[in-house]
């Protein structure tokens, strides 16, 4: 599966920006168990230097700030938006694409949410990660796994995410690396929405419809909708999977 270009991604979630905060409940969610796993892996210690890449609208950089005081924070997105994140928080804001721009030097703590899945080779980011980090510095980050939205993958309307990895598979390219995970696992997370309609409603508020090549026609949604009801429909509505993936590793002194 190909990659979305940075540039449509940029787009997607610069036009969901301000719905983001309050639709994206479930990476909120998801973005809390990662702190508190690291905080329980490495304490509330202050980190001399975070570096959060793909920070957006600040729920990692929020949560972080409560639980793990920085002496310095860098914060990287795609977006301009998110320099309102990094203003917040009195931090540096380097804009552009992760792969690319030039990191700050030795950070000892790295951190990214719901980020990682937009690649088409996240491993290559994670080597490039560990080689930043400052010995005896940490990394922590979540993705999404390949059950990640099971019901648009059976429907055949799958968004072109192409860097889905489960827990395994992330630990095992930290190991290539000499890395032990010390924390690595995944959830499968339902959420219920009340009608299809809702649950588009919900990727585009959430930025996660980037990627899609033609706009929707009234015969697509009918479509959509009446497949979906009938393959996933609850008492309550529909469902709409989540596939959370945490990664916590400790890089040797």
């Amino acid at each position: 599966m190909s990659a979305p270009s940075p540039s449509a991604i940029a787009q997607s979630f610069s036009r969901g920006f301000s719905s983001y905060h309050g639709a994206a409940t479930p990476q909120s969610a998801i973005t809390c168990e990662l702190v508190e796993r690291l905080v329980a892996a490495r304490g509330r210690a202050p980190a001399d230097h975070v570096f959060e890449f793909g920070c957006g609208t600040g729920f990692l950089t929020d949560c972080l700030a409560e639980n793990v005081p920085s002496a310095r924070l860098t914060l990287n997105d795609l977006t301009d938006a998110a320099a309102l994140t990094a203003a917040r928080h009195g931090a540096t804001f380097l804009r552009g694409d992760v792969r690319t721009i030039d990191w700050p030097g030795v950070p000892d703590l790295i951190v990214s949410a719901s980020t990682i899945q937009w690649l088409a080779d996240p491993a290559t980011l994670l080597r490039r990660a560990v080689r930043a980090l400052a010995p005896g510095g940490w990394l922590a980050v979540s993705g999404f796994g390949p059950a990640q939205f099971t019901e648009l993958q059976t429907l055949g309307y799958a968004l072109p995410v192409p860097g889905l990895a489960c827990a395994k598979t992330l630990a095992s390219w930290l190991g290539d690396l000499g890395l032990d995970p010390l924390i690595s696992t995944e959830a499968l997370w339902p959420m219920e929405f009340s009608s299809p309609h809702d649950v588009l409603r919900h990727l585009r508020r959430t930025g996660v419809n980037a990627g899609r090549s033609r706009p929707w026609t009234k015969r697509d949604l009918a479509a959509f909708s009446s497949d979906y009801q009938n393959q996933f429909s609850t008492p309550r509505g529909v469902t709409l999977s989540y596939h959370p993936v945490w990664l916590i590793a400790r890089k040797p002194a």
